[in-house]
C-alpha cells in the first residue's frame, strides 16, 4: 500500500460518556490493548511506513503510549487545540504527507478490507478520492450511500435500513485535489467534500465484506471487545 496514512483520532467520544472518561475514545482498551492499536497492526500488515496521528482531545494518553513508532511505523502528530472538523483534521494531517495520495482511516472504527487492493482500484480510476463502503443489514445508526457501479449517487441521512451500504471510514485521498478543494482550515469532510463534490463523479466507491465495528456507542465498544481479539 501507499506508505502514508492519516488518522483521525481527536474526537471527545461524547456518546461513550459513563463508559470511557479519562481517555480518548480511541485508545478504549479492546482486550488488553487500546482499540487503535488494531489500526496500527492492520496498517503494519500492508507495510505502512509512517502515521499521521491526528489528535485533540486528552492527546496526551496516545503520545505516551504511541511515543515515535509502532512497530516498524514512523508516527507524527498533529495537535488540534480547537476542533477543526473532520476535513479540517484530515487537511492538518495531509501537511505532513510527503507522497501524492494517502490513507485516511478513522480512529473510531475498525474495517478489515485488503487496502493494497483499495489503493489499486481507486489508483486504475484515476480517482482523486475513494470510500471503502460496507454492507450492513438491520441498522439505522449510520447513513446510506447510494451507488451507480463504483460511483456515488447520493447520501441519505440516518435511517432505519433493512441493508444498505454505509461509509466504512476508510478513503485514499489525493492530496493535491484536497487541498485546492477544502473550503478552509476547519470544515466537515462529509459534508463539505463528500457531498459537495458527487455531482462531478470524482469520487468513487469500492465495496468490501471484511469484518467492521464502530466503538461510538457503548453497545457497540462492548461488542468490541467480545469480537475483535478473537478475530484477529
Amino acid at each position: 500500500m501507499n506508505s502514508e496514512a492519516v488518522i483521525l483520532a481527536g474526537g471527545f467520544g461524547t456518546r461513550l460518556k459513563g463508559v470511557v472518561d479519562d481517555i480518548p475514545k480511541p485508545m478504549a482498551l479492546i482486550g488488553d490493548k487500546p482499540f487503535l492499536t488494531y489500526l496500527f497492526d492492520q496498517l503494519y500488515k500492508y507495510e505502512c511506513k509512517k502515521v499521521i496521528l491526528a489528535v485533540g482531545y486528552k492527546h496526551e494518553a496516545i503520545i505516551d503510549f504511541f511515543g515515535k513508532s509502532y512497530k516498524s511505523i514512523q508516527i507524527e502528530y498533529v495537535i488540534e487545540h480547537n476542533p477543526l472538523g473532520t476535513g479540517g483534521a484530515i487537511l492538518n494531517g495531509s501537511e505532513l504527507i510527503s507522497s501524492s495520495e494517502f490513507i485516511v482511516l478513522n480512529g473510531d472504527s475498525y474495517f478489515n478490507i485488503d487496502l493494497n487492493d483499495f489503493e489499486r482500484r481507486a489508483a486504475c480510476r484515476k480517482s482523486p478520492l475513494a470510500i471503502a463502503l460496507k454492507r450492513m443489514a438491520d441498522f439505522d445508526r449510520y447513513g446510506t450511500v447510494i451507488t451507480s457501479g463504483d460511483t456515488i449517487v447520493s447520501f441519505r441521512e440516518k435511517e432505519s435500513c433493512r441493508t444498505g451500504l454505509i461509509n466504512g471510514g476508510i478513503y485514499v485521498i489525493s492530496k493535491e485535489w484536497l487541498e485546492s478543494h477544502s473550503p478552509g482550515k476547519t470544515f466537515s469532510f462529509e459534508k463539505d467534500i463528500l457531498e459537495k463534490y458527487i455531482s462531478e463523479e470524482v469520487i468513487k466507491a469500492y465495496e468490501y465484506d471484511g469484518y467492521f465495528i464502530d466503538i461510538g456507542v457503548p453497545a457497540d465498544l462492548l461488542r468490541a471487545s467480545a469480537e475483535l481479539p478473537g478475530i484477529l
